[in-house]
């Protein structure tokens, strides 16, 4: 159980017990022909995207590389939050195209869904550019960060990626969660 959810849940049951405490005596003397239930909003455990959102329309690749994303993430078992980071990654990267080398325009050797560099150690420019490969590199990065479920998209996404925007992939968590829903089980 996440950090968020237990506590939505413990304040939740702390504010039932106290309205058992106060409300009880009461309640004891109301006429339970009165009583009505009363309904409890449980916040949701996914945290709500951070600034300005940014959004574009995907082509038939750039959804094929959504759905790579998607498959890693469940083939590494993990949830579908690791999922949304990897994607918003991706679309602040490489607006989920797999790039190759842009020549002058490329950012030093940076290839792939994850613009991952073979000089930094993440693997071949035949490795990098296969979004199997290069989901699960960024997986593994990610798996290795304390407390990535619980904390904000862009800090998850900038421990691994070690950018030199840090916030820009906070932009992109709308659309990688909508995408994850759409296709998560599909």
């Amino acid at each position: 159980m996440t950090t968020i959810m237990r506590k939505s849940v413990l304040s939740v049951a702390g504010l039932a017990f106290a309205g058992g405490v106060f409300a009880g005596p009461i309640a004891a003397h109301a006429n339970p022909v009165d009583a009505k239930p009363v309904a409890v909003a449980v916040q949701s455990a996914a945290p709500k995207p951070q600034g300005e959102q940014s959004h574009i329309d995907l082509n038939g690749e750039q959804t094929a590389n959504v759905k790579a994303i998607i498959a890693a993430t469940k083939k590494a078992g993990l949830p579908e939050r690791a999922a949304v980071i990897s994607i918003a990654t991706s679309l602040q990267e490489s607006k989920l195209e797999n790039l190759g080398h842009l020549g002058d325009a490329n950012d030093h050797d940076s290839l792939g869904l994850f613009q991952q560099r073979p000089t930094s150690g993440w693997g071949t420019p035949e490795q990098i550019t296969d979004p199997a490969y290069s989901t699960t590199a960024f997986l593994k990065g990610l798996k290795q960060v304390d407390g990535w479920q619980d904390m904000p998209l862009t800090d998850a996404a900038q421990t691994v990626q070690v950018s030199a925007y840090p916030d820009a992939y906070a932009q992109w968590e709308q659309q990688a969660t909508d995408l994850v829903g759409q296709h998560w089980n599909s």
